[in-house]
């Protein structure tokens, strides 16, 4: 299978100091690749190196198997994706006003951007939020909202850079849940950041770990659960490891 998005040599050097450097990753069509590691290893800088949202050195930038020119040709690869972010960044104005803003600056006609965006406030549970304020919205809800705009305008990969973070446990495993059944049900394609291994089984169908910009190991979640290749892999699966471990461990309680 031709891969979405396939890169070689990514490098990212920020002050001097080289960030990200990674000699191969691709993204397969309709694939969510989770990429996980800790604080400043360079998760949120590959996002937006791959999203061509930040400068960066690339060996070769495929899409669907062509080399794409850079930087000639990123405004018009940047139209097949979408970007949410940690941050909601929603604009004044209504919910459903912010869902259709890339639809509108697309020109697609007002009643179709209309009909898409209540389309997928619905599929993600908030289509009732549809004529509120952006600024009367909860965290989570303001999230959605931002994950909505994102999805709306039918990109072929969506970067997510730690949607979750702001969440609380419930909200978040909700989302987490919704999220890929939108995601699979259109066929669309998906990095996700994050910095918990637990965010991650309920999304993804691959995980690459970073640490100081280099990749330690992808696979499939299961995979890099049980067979953690390096210490600070295992030590970052560790919580999710506890986490069965007490749950397998508890007394079972005998039906009344």
């Amino acid at each position: 299978m031709t891969a979405l998005l396939e890169v070689t040599d990514v490098r990212v050097v920020r002050g001097g100091r080289t960030v990200v450097d990674i000699p191969h990753l691709a993204i397969q069509p309709g694939e969510v690749l989770a990429v996980i590691g800790p604080n400043g290893s360079g998760k949120s800088s590959l996002l937006h190196a791959l999203a061509l949202l930040h400068p960066a050195s690339f060996g070769s930038y495929r899409w669907e198997g062509r080399q794409v020119a850079l930087p000639q040709e990123a405004l018009a690869l940047r139209r097949q994706m979408a970007v949410v972010f940690q941050e909601s960044l929603l604009l004044t104005g209504t919910v459903l006003q912010n869902v259709a803003l890339g639809l509108r600056l697309r020109g697609v006609p007002a009643a179709r951007r209309r009909q898409v965006a209540l389309e997928i406030l619905d599929q993600l549970r908030i289509g009732h939020l549809a004529g509120r304020s952006s600024r009367q919205l909860s965290g989570g809800e303001a999230q959605r909202v931002s994950i909505a705009r994102a999805l709306a305008t039918s990109p072929r990969l969506v970067y997510l850079d730690e949607p979750m973070a702001s969440l609380d446990v419930l909200a978040r495993s909700h989302l987490l849940k919704d999220l890929r059944r939108i995601l699979t049900a259109s066929g669309t394609a998906a990095l996700f950041v994050t910095h918990d291994f637990t965010e991650i089984p309920p999304l993804a169908d691959r995980v690459a770990v970073l640490a100081e910009g280099k990749l330690l190991q992808i696979g499939t979640p299961a995979e890099v659960f049980n067979e953690p290749a390096t210490p600070l892999v295992r030590d970052l699966v560790q919580v999710a490891h506890d986490l069965v471990r007490t749950l397998d461990s508890r007394p079972k309680q005998e039906a009344p």
